[in-house]
């Protein structure tokens, strides 16, 4: 048989318990497979047997990959392997405030309707000032202490 013509098998360790399936190692396992891979899948199913794998291998967490029996390692280094974009978890991102704000629009747009029968009023405007002010004063309780450093500062 032509070895270019074999199948390219990846390896992959991912937690697999009655309690908890790895979202990564799914998402690992479905990339591996997008890129042409048959996936020799390796299911830890206990905490013990993911402590006893991340220490064999010194890595901190699962899923853990293998291609060609070198390790590529979790779910964005398969991207970055893969040449796929990855989100940098330090970076600014707006979509919570325009999500909130899309929300309080819709709310203040529902309101108004169901109080004059159209959602363009003035009234409309002050609830949507309204709810944004309300809900962003909730998210602030995500993280007290950092709120009040920030406000103090």
């Amino acid at each position: 048989m032509n070895a270019a013509a074999a199948p390219r098998t990846a390896t992959l360790y991912r937690m697999v318990t009655d309690r908890h399936v790895c979202p990564f190692g799914l998402k690992a396992k479905h990339l591996l497979e997008q890129q042409g891979f048959a996936v020799d899948d390796h299911p830890l199913r206990s905490r013990e047997e993911t402590d006893a794998f991340k220490a064999t291998h010194e890595v901190r967490t699962t899923p853990q990959a293998f291609i060609d029996g070198a390790r590529i390692g979790g779910y964005d280094d398969l991207r970055r392997h893969f040449g796929e974009a990855v989100r940098d978890p330090r970076a600014t991102t707006y979509r919570p405030v325009l999500a909130v704000f899309a929300v309080t629009a819709l709310m203040a747009l529902a309101a108004s309707t169901a109080a004059f029968g159209q959602p363009f009023t003035w009234r409309a405007g002050e609830w949507f000032i309204a709810f944004s002010m309300c809900v962003l004063a909730v998210l602030k309780f995500q993280d007290l202490e950092a709120f009040s450093n920030g406000f103090l500062s």
